[in-house]
C-alpha cells in the first residue's frame, strides 16, 4: 500500500493505519538547484549537493523525517556554496583577463628587442 505520493506505507496494517505516522509531505530535496549549480557553477560542490539531495527521499521512505530534513538542508547549503564559488571564480577569471589586457597594452614591444 502506498500513500498519496507513491511512497510505501510501513505501518504493517494492510489498510494503512497504525504504526507509521506520516508527518506530511517530504521536504524539498533541492535536486534541481543542485544540478544547476553543478552544471553552471562549481562541479565538486555541486556533486556533494546532488548526493545530499538524493538522500532526502530515501530517508523519508525509511521513516526518518528528521534525517531527511537534515539532508535537504545540507543539499541547499552545498548548492549555495557551489553558486557562490562559481560566481567568485567567474569574477576572478574576468579580472585576470582585464589585468592581462591592461598589461599587454601598456608594454612597449620594442623594449624587448
Amino acid at each position: 500500500m502506498t500513500d498519496n505520493q507513491g511512497l510505501p506505507n510501513y505501518s504493517g496494517d494492510p489498510q494503512g493505519g497504525g504504526g507509521f505516522n506520516n508527518p506530511g509531505p517530504p521536504p524539498n530535496n533541492n535536486l534541481v538547484w543542485a544540478i544547476l549549480t553543478t552544471i553552471l557553477c562549481c562541479l565538486p560542490f555541486g556533486i556533494v549537493a546532488i548526493v545530499k539531495a538524493n538522500q532526502v527521499n530515501t530517508l523519508w521512505a525509511q521513516g526518518q523525517p528528521a534525517a531527511a530534513q537534515e539532508a535537504a538542508d545540507a543539499a541547499k547549503k552545498w548548492s549555495i556554496i557551489a553558486a557562490i564559488v562559481g560566481v567568485v571564480l567567474a569574477i576572478l577569471y574576468v579580472v585576470f583577463f582585464v589585468v592581462l589586457g591592461v598589461f599587454a597594452t601598456s608594454v612597449d614591444p620594442n623594449t624587448y628587442r
